[in-house]
This record gives structure tokens, C-alpha cells and sequence, in this order.
């Protein structure tokens, strides 16, 4: 199971590993691997939250997330990405930027420090939707309850989340974007540009996942009238024809996946610059993470970790609210990647100890249930 599920993820490791040697010796080698693991610290998160999302796909959906979903993450968000922002930020043209990251590499990475804040505004308000759409969901199973029951109660109100979502924006444009970090020190006022990037973060989101819904929910519709098809079909011999929608709705979840992990990443292209300006030890080593973190999406689909976990699926989301923070934050202050990574890991890891807590809860009260079942039976 684990080598069938991580095989891919392997056999990458093993040639970025060899290409970072032969690409600039043994000192490329270990800055590959320090970026794998920043890039798996970072995005743990992201593969509880996909997980949670992808365990709705078939297994064919599911495939197209490691094959095609894999090249868009690794040269999409992880390669092209960076230029991308180099292009725009310095008003070049993509050949241009190109050959600035691969000749030019403190330039480049001035660029890239440059367009953090619209970066940072755009990610932060499309993963603190997520947060809030999460938290202020009724919930059946609930972590920290002593919050998620009044949250709950408050999420009744329309449109709440994008209210709440807006204000931080218009807060952190008039108080961080304001004195922006720029590169070499320099702040700059930035409040346009992040207001801007905030609220096409905060559309992206409410387009890209407003569609997801409606094609899930019509899935779900369509799956019940199968059901009641499937029993008419054996009767009448008319074949049912339910592909388009099924497959409609797949690929708005495929493309809600792709947008979340786009967001997830930009922290780790952004904390990658830390370690190094090199865009092609960069792509080397953000690749081989964003493989381990979508094998390990769809190993906790597999495994139905999440259903045995429960509380894992509110730890990675709390996660995610506390990343959406610290990428606004960062508009004006520097923070460690190292800390980023941490809060992640303590999140979730406090998370799944909640859940085994939990489940040896549950356990011990059905085994002291079947015991008294025993003594009454027998007469005890």
C-alpha cells in the first residue's frame, strides 16, 4: 500500500536528488532536501484539507489529481509561478524573466521580495475563507467546542465569512500594507496593491468554490436519482446516463483542489527564497514536496485516516486559519518559515492526539457496555 501510494513520490526523490548533484555537487543535494521538508512542513495542512475533498472523487478523479494535478502544482505553482511573478512585478516579458532568475538571481529574488504583499494579500484572503467557511459550519463532530458551538450558531448569518473576510482586509490595508517590507529593509505603502490582490483572492474563492458546491450538491441529487434509476433499469432494460453531470461536478472539485494547493504554496515559494534564489534547486526541491503531499492526500483517502481521525480534518483547517494570519502579517514583517512550519505541525499533531484521546474514549465505554451486557446475561 505504501510503496503503491509513495512509488511515484520515491522514484522523483531519487532523480531531483541526482539532478541537484550533477546540476551544482553535494551543497545543491542537501539545499533540495531542506526544501522538500520545508515544502511537506508547510503543507501538511494541505493534504489533510484535500484529502477531505478528494475522498468525494472516484478512483478516476483521484488519478488525474496525482498525473495531471501533480504537473500543474510542481510546474505551475512551484516553476512557472515564481516567473510569473517576476514578470509582472518588473513589467518583463516571460523569455526575460526567465533568463533573469537563471542569470540574474539577486535580482530576481528583489522581485519576488517585492511582490510579496499582493502575493501574501491574494493567498492569505482565499486560505482565511476556507478558515472561516469551516468554523462556522454546524458541525455533528466537534473539536474545540467550547468555540465551534457559538461559531456555529453565529454562521447562520448570509454571508457572514466574506463580511468578516473583507474587514480584516480593509484593516490590514490600512495598517500593514501601509508600511510594506520591501527588499533590502525598505517599507513601502502598498495599500492599493493589497487591497486589490485581497479582494481577487477573496472572488477566486467565492467563483472557484461556489461552483464546486453547486456541482457537488447536484451530484449528490444526481446520486440518489441512480439509485431510484438503477431499480427502473432492471425493469425496463433503458440504459441511465448520468456521465456529463458526474464528471462536470469532478471537475469543479479537481479545479477547486488545484486552486487550494496553488494557495498553500505560496508560502513555501515564498519561504523557499530563504534558503535559496536558485530557481532551479527551488523547482528541484518544492517538486519533490509537492509529490510527497499529494501522495499523502490520497494515502488518508485510502486509508480512511480522516474517518478515524476526526479531529484531524479541524486541526489542518485551524492550521490554515493560522497561515491566511501569518501571510498578512508578512506583508509588513518577517517571519521564520521554521515558526510557519511548527504551527502547522502543532495544530495537527494536537489534533490527531485529541482524536486517539477520542477514540480510546470510545473504546473503553463500549467495552465496559459489553461487560455489564455479560453480567446481566449470565446472571452475574
Amino acid at each position: 500500500m505504501v510503496l503503491k501510494t509513495f512509488g511515484w513520490s520515491f522514484a522523483v526523490t531519487a532523480l531531483g536528488l541526482v539532478a541537484a548533484v550533477l546540476y551544482d555537487g553535494w551543497t545543491a543535494l542537501g539545499l533540495v532536501a531542506i526544501l522538500s521538508i520545508l515544502e511537506i512542513s508547510l503543507s501538511f495542512d494541505n493534504a489533510v484539507v484535500n484529502a477531505g475533498i478528494l475522498k468525494k472523487m472516484n478512483a478516476f478523479w483521484q488519478k488525474i489529481f496525482l498525473t495531471i494535478g501533480i504537473l500543474i502544482a510542481v510546474f505551475g505553482m512551484r516553476l512557472v509561478f515564481p516567473v510569473v511573478i517576476v514578470a509582472i512585478s518588473a513589467k518583463l516579458g516571460p523569455i526575460e524573466a526567465v533568463d533573469l532568475a537563471l542569470t540574474d538571481k539577486d535580482q530576481y529574488q528583489q522581485y519576488v521580495t517585492d511582490a510579496h504583499p499582493s502575493i501574501a494579500a491574494f493567498g492569505g484572503m482565499f486560505l482565511l475563507m476556507i478558515f472561516l467557511d469551516f468554523i462556522f459550519e454546524d458541525r455533528d463532530i466537534k473539536w474545540l467546542g467550547w468555540l465551534e458551538r457559538p461559531l456555529s450558531k453565529l454562521g447562520k448569518i448570509d454571508m457572514l465569512s466574506a463580511c468578516i473576510a473583507m474587514i480584516i482586509l480593509l484593516v490590514t490595508s490600512m495598517t500593514f500594507a501601509t508600511n510594506a517590507h520591501q527588499h533590502g529593509g525598505a517599507h513601502v505603502d502598498k495599500a492599493q496593491t493589497v487591497l486589490i490582490s485581497g479582494l481577487l483572492g477573496l472572488i477566486t474563492y467565492l467563483i472557484v468554490g461556489g461552483l464546486s458546491g453547486f456541482f457537488e450538491n447536484k451530484l449528490e441529487e444526481e446520486e440518489e436519482r441512480e439509485h431510484e434509476e438503477e431499480e427502473a433499469a432492471e425493469r425496463t432494460g433503458k440504459p441511465r446516463s448520468a456521465v456529463a453531470l458526474a464528471g462536470k461536478a469532478a471537475f469543479f472539485m479537481f479545479l477547486y483542489l488545484e486552486v487550494l494547493d496553488a494557495s498553500f504554496s505560496f508560502d513555501g515559494v515564498i519561504g523557499a527564497f530563504a534558503i535559496t534564489n536558485d530557481i532551479v534547486l527551488m523547482a528541484l526541491g518544492l517538486g519533490i514536496g509537492a509529490m510527497y503531499v499529494r501522495s499523502l492526500t490520497v494515502y488518508l483517502v485510502r486509508q480512511g485516516t480522516l474517518d478515524d481521525y476526526v479531529y484531524l480534518e479541524h486541526g489542518a483547517h485551524y492550521a490554515i486559519g493560522a497561515l491566511a494570519a501569518i501571510l498578512l502579517i508578512t506583508i509588513q514583517y518577517e517571519i521564520n518559515e521554521i515558526i510557519t512550519g511548527l504551527i502547522g505541525v502543532v495544530l495537527i499533531g494536537w489534533s490527531f492526539w485529541s482524536s486517539v484521546r477520542r477514540n480510546k474514549a470510545l473504546a473503553d465505554a463500549e467495552g465496559k457496555a459489553d461487560t455489564s451486557k455479560e453480567e446481566v446475561s449470565s446472571g452475574v
